[in-house]
């Protein structure tokens, strides 16, 4: 008997080769464990409300009147909802064709669009066309829908940091193109080595691949560096000269925990380097309100801007988009929120009613972002084998893990690769839940894990010391000093 469609044997290649770490085997028996009773600190995701963030109040007052229009109608809507609040909402609700219950155009909103617009060209310090901004539901479904545009097939390839976020490995393997890994320097602090992009592309071309896109992600993922502006000139240079796209997934742009080296958008970079330069170069830049303080990541929010694609182009990727027929239409309101009301752009202002709370929450957390981010990489630095870079953006750390061949011969004999080993071993004596480097890439024999610094502050010192106890177990099971995986320093 011939297999059905769905059995296994049946189903599509390319999703077989689909790889997801972030909720793979770590994140499954982390849930086993759950069930089972054990409590469980999920730190493989960034998630910020799940660990313990509260919503800003003033975009969760808006986004109630807007769901529930009648509360508008209602006398004593005053008495719960401040004005600029009720203002807000009309404002929105006015743009909509029937409410939030309503299909948008594919692209999103066009009054929401226009205020992205706006908020592109304050931050950049250049215009933004609206017509070129797509909305959809989550910075990830942006990036699929572009490289589905680029990839043609298994000879088209993206370049894609390593470490990188697996959103960027899964989706090229589902669609079937070449993932070519450019590695980041560890020992620069993730930095960005030209010669090494360049080798990267020279290597793909030998196998006959061609390379049609180059991510960035700045603030990085998992890695937490930052982009510095020489970097980035010498990426817009690269692309140009290469005549690939640039895809700039900036959705960190708010998370910055250092002072020396700010967030600088690629486009503004792009633009600042003289209309010769600017007009040369295909960039695509996505944003989310998952991220920064907000963390609002059921919401699935974001939004993507094009630069330099031709009319044509964008009409073939509105097409695409229109499959879908809207993006979530409450998480457009949210988008049009952060560009409203975020840091780098115009929040309530002082007089308004909400200013002073919004302010309190917004900084607050931003501070105590800052805060845990010292307390996480102090702390495993402070740990035996253990060696981290300071996370400067995002909301992740990356630290290293020296391995001794005890452990790592083990971990073969279990048949699990050394890092899947000793982050199994450090969930089941803990309740750490966190992602192996393999599921982000790493160079040969060099060992990682990446989670998240959401804990709340408070939790952030019991947490290290457990993660410290366990790994200095750990280390004196399997240490006989004959040896270690790479450290790279």
């Amino acid at each position: 008997m011939s297999p059905k469609a769905l059995d296994y044997d049946s189903l599509n290649e390319n999703v077989k080769k689909c790889q997801y770490a972030v909720r793979g085997e770590l994140y499954l028996r982390a849930s086993e464990l759950q069930k089972e009773g054990k409590k469980i600190i999920f730190t493989n995701v960034g998630n910020p409300h799940a660990l313990g963030q509260k919503p800003l109040t003033f975009p969760r007052q808006v986004i109630a009147l807007c769901q529930s229009p009648f509360l508008l109608d209602d006398p004593n809507v005053e008495l719960m909802f401040p004005a600029d609040a009720i203002e807000r909402a009309k404002h929105y609700l006015a743009m909509t064709s029937g409410g939030l219950g309503a299909y948008s155009d594919s692209r999103g909103l066009p009054g929401i669009r226009k205020e992205i617009a706006e908020f592109i060209e304050r931050r950049d310090g250049y215009p933004s066309d609206p017509e070129l901004i797509f909305l959809t539901d989550g910075a990830s479904k942006g990036v699929m829908q572009i490289l589905n545009v680029i990839i043609r097939g298994q000879n088209d390839g993206i370049l894609v940091p390593v470490p990188q976020y697996p959103l960027y490995s899964a989706t090229i393997s589902l669609l079937g193109g070449s993932l070519v890994p450019y590695y980041l320097d560890e020992s620069a602090n993730w930095g960005l080595d030209m010669n090494n992009l360049r080798d990267a592309v020279q290597q793909a071309a030998f196998r006959g691949v061609t390379v049609r896109a180059m991510v960035i992600i700045n603030p990085g993922n998992p890695t937490g560096q930052c982009l510095s502006i020489a970097n980035l000139k010498e990426i817009v240079q690269f692309c140009i000269r290469e005549n690939i796209v640039l895809m700039a997934d900036e959705v960190y742009q708010q998370n910055i925990y250092q002072d020396e080296r700010p967030f600088i958008s690629a486009r503004k970079v792009l633009f600042d380097m003289g209309p010769q330069m600017s007009k040369q170069l295909q960039l695509v830049s996505f944003h989310t309100v998952s991220k920064g303080y907000w963390g609002e990541c059921g919401q699935r929010g974001g939004y993507y801007e094009m630069t330099n694609i031709p009319p044509e182009t964008v009409d073939e990727i509105y097409k695409v988009a229109s499959i879908s027929l809207s993006p979530n239409v409450p998480a457009q309101i949210f988008v049009s929120h952060r560009t409203f009301s975020g840091l780098m752009v115009n929040p309530p202002k002082p007089g308004d009613i909400s200013y002073l709370k919004f302010e309190q929450e917004s900084k607050g957390i931003l501070e105590s972002l800052r805060k845990r981010a010292r307390m996480m990489t102090d702390g495993f630095n402070s740990c035996r084998n253990v060696v981290c870079n300071f996370t400067e953006g995002a909301m992740y750390s990356f630290p290293q893990i020296r391995l001794p061949p005890k452990a790592i011969e083990a971990a073969k004999k279990a048949g699990k690769h050394p890092d899947v080993f000793y982050c199994l071993k450090l969930l089941e004596a803990t309740g750490i839940s966190t992602v192996p480097g393999s599921g982000f890439g790493q160079k040969e024999g060099v060992f990682h894990l990446r989670t998240t610094i959401l804990p709340a502050e408070e939790d952030m010192l019991a947490i290290m010391s457990s993660f410290k106890k366990f790994n200095e177990e750990f280390m004196a099971q399997y240490e006989d000093h004959q040896g270690y995986s790479r450290l790279c320093t």
